[in-house]
């Protein structure tokens, strides 16, 4: 495999910022969707131990423990993706793919401001 030389290119920090605060902002609702999604949890109630249930409402419970423990590992992606490219604005690295070194089409950045890879290495 061989080394590409990364670019020396970076965005000018006025066209920087609104994407920041985009990402600050998904930041924050990813965070307070993280905590509702506790709150929904059917195993966050402690009591539901003390309970007789049938099973017909154990298993509610457990298929509602699962879907939200899913929507969570979303919401962490999500979370992961967002704090990455922050870091990488941070450095410098924003823009640039992360296999190749090459700059990001615009127009992908336009639509996911967290993408990490270029159509090319994307694809690969």
């Amino acid at each position: 495999m061989k080394t590409v030389a990364k670019s020396k290119f970076s965005f000018p920090l006025q066209v920087l910022q609104p994407i920041r605060d985009y990402l600050m902002t998904q930041q924050v609702k990813l965070l307070k969707r993280k905590k509702q999604l506790t709150a929904e949890d059917p195993f966050s109630d402690t009591s539901r131990v003390d309970d007789n249930a049938s099973l017909d409402t154990d298993a509610a419970e457990i298929s509602g423990h699962d879907r939200v423990s899913a929507l969570k590992w979303e919401v962490d992606k999500g979370l992961v993706r967002v704090r990455k490219t922050l870091t990488r604005m941070k450095l410098g690295n924003y823009g640039l793919c992360a296999k190749c070194g090459q700059m990001i089409d615009t127009d992908r950045l336009a639509v996911d401001p967290t993408v990490e890879l270029c159509v090319t290495c994307g694809q690969a």
